[in-house]
């Protein structure tokens, strides 16, 4: 039988504020703001993990409210002015409420109710001009918590801001106090990157990163594929998910042969299918940049990545070439990735009233693999009390691969075409309202025994024998060009 309860932790003397927002802040409030309110919990960003043995209730909450006060994110309010610029507000008191399921199962049980959980408050958009924005829910059994669920706007963190703040609170959960972590992290707080930002030093960045984008788009083809006929009824954009583990050692592989990073290899793959199927020589992509190189925000519990424009020129030629260019490019797209967006925007529209269509931005590539630490784990403990858990932490990107699963053998490296390598697994598990102005989005994700590709894609642009022959390809372009390399990695240093 299970029972619900809402728990809340009283926060006070935290630190306050108010300015103006961040460039990602406002990035994020303007994407959500132009989606229809259904769509908007897409955005949100999530952890869910079980716990077993389990830790004590008392231990959570304290924890919770230790993280409340490390990251001033989770204690922001974002308040627009009629134009839609933004105010970020840090709340220094108030309450958080934890949404308790009391379980007396076992096992499945308490899986499936955390997993209900889970969906239950995802499934929720946030006022974040009223509401702090983060959720917490608890699965409780016998006094202990059994899983743990947390969901966030993505206003308040991006994946890699997700990865720190359950690195913190799995360490509060140890033990381990806010004033050690906050001396060891030095973490920025928004207010003090939108100082930054609004410095010289800061908006000289922006300028500098806004004209690269700019050099790119004027550069690169106005459209990749068809346009959709006009007055077609918008279609629903299926979600497709390659789980391949071939690809894991093979990327590892195709790096090293070239010096790249496993990132460049995979973008290089995605730009070369891009390419193919649309039909131009050359491939524009939106790369989603983290931005946690940049001096101050290492471990920043906040949003600050940011879209790369990526171009890579005459990407119909040989793979290993394209890696190798692909590399080299990456590094200026990462470097130009941080500036304010929305001043971005009002120059494209400027310009393309101006002059035509700048460079296709309709196509997304987002690696995500390992955003998130292992786990969650529960303080060491005593010596007699049982062993210590090893529970699973995800992110939820859509790419639940429960339905039309399939395991299919052989590939064509040329067109990309026929099904995967042994092991491979193709599913599609959901389909999303029609997004304007988006061709595809392919976002990289990593399991312990396999790399995933989902993607979320326009029918009428790429149908779902497309979708198919393109995350073929990419398996098919990494996994020859590693059979070629393989022998020289392997052969002793003369």
């Amino acid at each position: 039988m299970t029972t619900s309860q809402q728990l809340e932790i009283a926060f006070s003397s935290g630190r306050s504020g108010t300015g103006p927002a961040t460039w990602g802040q406002q990035a994020i409030w303007d994407a959500v703001s132009r989606l229809a309110p259904a769509d908007a919990p897409r955005y949100n960003i999530t952890a869910s993990a079980p716990l077993d043995p389990g830790l004590p209730v008392p231990v959570v909450l304290d924890a919770l409210e230790g993280l409340l006060r490390l990251h001033d994110s989770l204690r922001t309010r974002l308040v627009p002015d009629d134009r839609g610029r933004l105010r970020q507000i840090v709340d220094p008191a108030g309450r958080l409420t934890v949404h308790t399921r009391h379980c007396g199962g076992e096992g499945a049980d308490l899986a499936r109710t955390g997993a209900a959980l889970h969906d239950e408050l995802a499934a929720l958009p946030f006022d974040c001009t009223e509401q702090w924005p983060i959720r917490v829910g608890l699965v409780e059994a016998d006094g202990l918590v059994r899983h743990m669920a947390l969901v966030l706007s993505h206003t308040a963190l991006d994946g890699a801001g997700m990865g720190l703040l359950v690195m913190d609170l799995s360490e509060l959960a140890q033990g381990g106090s806010v004033e050690s972590i906050s001396t060891l992290r030095g973490s920025q707080q928004p207010l003090e990157e939108a100082e930054f930002q609004n410095s010289a030093r800061g908006l000289r960045r922006d300028v500098n990163a806004r004209a690269h984008v700019v050099r790119k788009l004027r550069l690169g083809p106005p459209r990749l594929f068809p346009a959709v006929p006009d007055g077609e009824e918008p279609k629903p954009f299926p979600n497709a998910v390659l789980s391949s583990p071939a690809l894991l050692r093979a990327v590892e592989v195709v790096a090293a042969g070239h010096r790249a990073s496993t990132s460049s290899v995979l973008l290089a793959a995605v730009a070369v299918m891009t390419s193919r199927l649309s039909g131009s020589p050359d491939a524009v992509l939106q790369v989603i940049v983290n931005n946690r190189f940049l001096p101050g925000l290492g471990s920043a519990v906040s949003v600050v990545a940011g879209d790369g424009l990526f171009h890579l020129p005459d990407a119909e030629g040989e793979f290993g070439d394209a890696v190798r260019r692909t590399h080299a490019a990456s590094i200026a797209t990462y470097r130009h990735a941080y500036y304010n967006k929305r001043l971005l925007d009002e120059e494209i529209a400027r310009l393309t009233a101006e002059h035509g269509p700048l460079a296709d931005r309709s196509c997304i590539f987002n690696d995500t693999r390992d955003l998130l630490p292992s786990a969650l784990t529960e303080p060491e403990p005593a010596p007699e009390a049982g062993t210590e858990a090893d529970p699973e932490t995800r992110t939820d990107a859509g790419t639940d691969t429960g339905t039309e699963a399939r395991t299919e053998a052989g590939t064509d490296a040329d067109t990309g075409t026929g099904p995967g390598a042994p092991g491979t697994t193709l599913t599609w598990p959901v389909e999303f309202a029609p997004r304007p102005g988006l061709s595809f989005a392919l976002d990289a994700l990593q399991s312990a025994d396999a790399l995933q590709l989902a993607m979320t894609a326009d029918s009428s642009v790429l149908p779902r024998p497309a979708m198919e022959r393109f995350l073929y390809g990419v398996e098919a372009l990494i996994l020859t060009e590693a059979r070629t390399l393989a022998p020289a990695l392997a052969a002793p240093a003369s």
